[in-house]
């Protein structure tokens, strides 16, 4: 299933914080806390157009229950004791999208906004602010999932053609090699044939695993324990053949290895790319953030265009399996603090901080090889 996340990585862990929140009304804020007013008896949402309370005079609590508990009784202009819009769209979206998943065919946009109690124009637009996608784009992203889960669970790729919803095998197959990345032979099969070849370099963050198909790049990975990273790339590849590389794919590895070391150098790969379109126009978007640079994931989802779908955005950024080329530790909180990172927050803030000061100085690469056990 295809989550709709409208949570903001922001955090409010202050009452400096909130009450900035408050002055700004910043709708990030808006199911996150409420604030009360000592002198009124009256508890607000952060966003209420209401006039402002002096600061002695605000309080803050987790939600409406607690304000009431406390004493407190609800604003009559913002309703802060009811759903929020945003909270109302997301149900809605849900239930379009339950709509989706569960029709042998597409329904209408006029069908999916009717459900959803909006209208046609209103729930495209909140539909894709709300999910990233379009509900068309949706809906091939949830019938590439089921593809992916029958291919696996099926005795056929015909029963997986039929189980996933297609009705015809002709219009699966003109979709299934942007939806895979392969054949469904050899997704189903667990990328038996496809040749990948890979190279493990050291560098001054520990290990570098680099590996390659036909078509680019397929995994940047990092971490301390070779053998380790090696097993996590076979786990990923589990029948595909795979080769150490040779002379012209140590150039790529070093090349890799000399970005770490001096960033300012720029790295500029063939990638072979997998994943929903939604992860895909996140990992696009990566690209395009310049060295030196970070970015928000609130910023990152508005550059998308889907700017509530900010947790979508960052799983988008957690699912990426190749590093530095697509440069997701460039993705900070809006606050500037550092969230999790892939391969630890630590390299993420070297990474960072080399950036910054425009390092520079390649140290030479030093391959090393492993054959796959």
């Amino acid at each position: 299933m295809i989550e709709t996340p409208t949570e903001s990585l922001v955090t409010f862990d202050s009452d400096e914080t909130k009450w900035a929140a408050v002055l700004a009304r910043d709708a990030a804020a808006e199911d996150a806390f409420v604030y009360a007013v000592r002198t009124t008896g009256i508890y607000c949402r952060p966003t209420c157009a209401s006039r402002r309370p002096r600061r002695e005079n605000a309080e803050f609590h987790a939600d409406a229950a607690a304000a009431e508990q406390a004493g407190y009784r609800p604003c009559q202009r913002c309703r802060p004791q009811e759903l929020s819009l945003t909270q109302r769209h997301v149900q809605s979206v849900a239930k379009a999208c339950r709509l989706i998943e569960t029709s042998d065919e597409l329904p209408s946009l006029d069908e999916l906004a009717q459900a959803a109690g909006l209208s046609r124009f209103h729930f495209h637009r909140i539909f894709k602010s709300i999910t990233g996608l379009t509900p068309r784009a949706y809906a091939v992203a949830w019938r590439a999932e089921r593809v992916r889960a029958e291919l696996l669970n099926s005795e056929t790729v015909t029963e997986a053609i039929y189980e996933a919803g297609y009705h015809s095998s002709g219009r699966f197959y003109a979709d299934s090699t942007h939806m895979l990345g392969m054949t469904p032979k050899r997704y189903r099969s667990g990328g038996e044939g496809m040749k990948i070849h890979f190279a493990l370099g050291e560098c001054s963050l520990g290990t570098i695993l680099v590996a390659a198909s036909e078509k680019g790049i397929c995994a940047i990975s990092l971490g301390n324990d070779p053998e380790r990273l090696l097993q996590e790339f076979q786990d990923r590849f589990a029948n595909a053949n795979l080769v150490p590389g040779g002379a012209d794919f140590d150039a790529w590895v070093a090349r890799v290895v000399g970005f770490v070391e001096a960033p300012g150098v720029g790295l500029s790969l063939p990638l072979d790319i997998r994943g929903t379109a939604f992860q895909q126009r996140v990992w696009q978007a990566l690209t395009e953030i310049p060295v030196g640079t970070t970015i928000s994931y609130a910023e990152l989802a508005e550059k998308i265009g889907s700017p509530r779908a900010v947790r979508a955005v960052a799983r988008a950024c957690a699912s990426n399996t190749i590093a530095l080329a697509i440069p997701c530790h460039r993705v900070v909180r809006t606050d500037g603090a550092l969230s999790g990172y892939r391969w630890g927050v630590e390299r993420k803030r070297a990474l960072l901080e080399r950036e910054a000061a425009g390092r520079s100085g390649v140290s030479g690469a030093r391959i090393l090889y492993m054959e796959p056990t």
